[in-house]
């Protein structure tokens, strides 16, 4: 998951950790364009959970992505 500001992705961090879902603030990759150089990873099974935190709260992405053949593909906006 990608953001456009470091504050959002605090928050969103944050916030998976309080709902108990294994994340890893990571370097967004430099495939994916975003005004914020810090990325979430998670758990793909936590999708679902994960899309409903964001819409719940109100937090600001840039995307959800996924790496599918040695390329970044946009899968939630």
């Amino acid at each position: 998951m990608a953001f456009d500001s470091t504050q959002q992705a605090l928050r969103a961090e944050m916030l998976l950790e309080y709902a108990d879902i294994e994340n890893d603030m990571c370097p967004t990759p430099k495939e994916i364009t975003a005004g914020c150089a810090l990325s979430l990873e998670f758990p793909e099974d936590a999708l679902v959970t994960v899309k409903e935190i964001i819409r719940d709260e109100r937090v600001e992405i840039r995307g959800i992505f996924s790496k599918k053949e040695n390329r970044y593909v946009m899968i939630e906006l």
